[in-house]
């Protein structure tokens, strides 16, 4: 009933390619009667409407066929991958997890019953009107992990609207609210969906030159590293029409220098937060970060310089920590913002902000300025207290061949002393050979790195 409107297109498109997975090609034809299959399978085995359900897995035939059919039976779906592997035992508690179905890289399925109950009210709800549900944790970078629940009926709605037919690479996760969109968006418009197992630049590229890409949604961390990589030079992406970002913000740096090596390529800026879905976006041109959000069942304000949002298609709640909505249903994104008209610029998040005796300091402006400079593969700001100014600006940064660190701080220091204002610039500035983001390809801006040989000198040394 719920994803009727999809099987009718896989029906009428049979013979179109649906998936492309380990070198083979399914058509909507096969993912029809797949779900068909898993349909008649969960039913057999006593899944009952409004079963908490987790799906373990990436994204593959199987795993997306399965999830249709979970979402056609009105399951509360709770889909969990690989990058979350540690905090799986979590999850699993903090959703109130009733069966699990685990698919491993042969795209082989197991099934395991859980001794639960769930019994939280937000699922009795989805179970009073019968709806399927989806559970979506955030990362958890900053603290513990939230656990969002939709209603799924209310983010299918805006794919009944048909739109462009695209072959798609599914770089965003299985169980990010980013990935489902693409998985949605790309099915509902009968595209076909050219999955990776690995995310390496030269990996994707290759994805993106044998399957004859046409959109390949991203994040900044990713479009940097495949600048680093010079993949691009290795690989023909000529069929790729636009790449997406998301996820954080975009340095400007980073958008330059990947409009000028796809330069028959739009770059579209995105928007979206597991709590709301995803905005439709339109960015004011492909080598600008100034992005219109919103679009219908959407609505944006903003206040004292921050991101405000009212969706239709907002979650219904957390399950683990309180609502946070306003009275009149506004949600805070945490997002700080630039205005200009109907365009915003976003500058990162509020929590990340750097007060330095009184001056507000956003790391993305400083990390822009930083990875101008020569051999700098990453670079990450970020803020240390200090007794006199109750903060200092503090950068880690990975280099891409080795070199002195102390050249390294000295032309760092005066680079952003030509090009950023006293304050901004880094007093601290760490030599560091781990990475700097996660299994999600996003920037991670607090966490040490387990591999890291810092260089801390003192914030006056050079």
């Amino acid at each position: 009933m719920f994803v009727d409107f999809l099987l009718a297109l896989f029906r009428d498109h049979a013979a179109k390619d649906a998936i492309v997975w380990n070198g083979q090609v399914c058509n909507y034809g096969w993912l029809n009667q797949r779900v068909s299959y898993w349909s008649e399978f969960i039913a057999s085995h006593g899944v009952e409407r409004g079963t908490v359900t987790a799906i373990e897995a990436d994204f593959s035939p199987n795993s997306i066929a399965l999830m249709l059919a979970l979402i056609g039976q009105g399951c509360i779906l709770v889909p969990m991958t690989a990058s979350v592997e540690a905090k799986k035992p979590e999850f699993l508690e903090v959703a109130e997890t009733e069966l699990s179905f685990k698919i491993n890289s042969s795209d082989e399925i197991a099934l395991e019953w859980f001794p639960n109950r769930a019994s939280h009210p937000i699922y009795s709800r989805l179970r009073d009107e019968g709806h399927p549900g989806l559970v979506l944790f955030s990362s958890g970078s900053t603290g513990k992990s939230k656990a969002a629940v939709h209603e799924f009926v209310g983010i299918l709605e805006k794919f009944k609207v048909r739109r462009n037919s695209l072959r798609t690479l599914t770089f965003l996760l299985y169980d990010h609210i980013g990935g489902i969109n693409t998985l949605l968006y790309t099915l509902s418009n009968t595209g076909c969906i050219v999955t990776v197992q690995d995310s390496s630049p030269d990996a994707v590229l290759h994805a993106v030159e044998k399957y004859r890409v046409e959109l390949l949604p991203t994040s900044p961390t990713f479009l940097n590293l495949l600048i680093l990589s010079e993949a691009y030079q290795r690989h023909n992406t000529a069929t790729l029409r636009t790449i997406t970002y998301g996820t954080e913000p975009m340095l400007e740096s980073t958008l330059r220098r990947s409009r000028e090596i796809f330069p028959q390529v739009t770059f579209q800026q995105t928007y979206g937060l597991s709590e709301v879905g995803i905005l439709r976006s339109k960015s004011r041109s492909s080598d600008s970060l100034w992005v219109k959000v919103g679009g219908e069942g959407f609505e944006t304000r903003v206040v004292d310089g921050m991101l405000q949002i009212k969706a239709s298609s907002a979650m219904l709640g957390y399950l683990n920590a309180p609502s946070p909505f306003t009275e009149d249903g506004w949600f805070i994104t945490g997002d700080t913002v630039d205005v200009d008209g109907e365009y915003l610029r976003f500058l990162g998040r509020k929590s990340e902000l750097i007060n330095v005796g009184g001056e507000k300091v956003h790391p993305t402006e400083v990390e822009s300025t930083i990875s101008e400079l020569t051999n700098i593969a990453e670079v990450t700001v970020f803020g240390e207290k200090n007794s006199i100014t109750g903060n200092i600006v503090s950068a880690r940064i990975r280099l891409l061949e080795e070199e002195d660190p102390k050249a390294v701080r000295i032309r760092v220091k005066a680079y952003c002393l030509e090009h950023l204002q006293s304050f901004k610039v880094p007093a601290r500035i760490e030599i560091t050979t781990g990475t700097q983001y996660s299994a999600r390809f996003k920037k991670m801006r607090t966490l040490p790195q387990p591999n890291e040989t810092a260089v801390t000198p003192k914030p006056d040394e050079t």
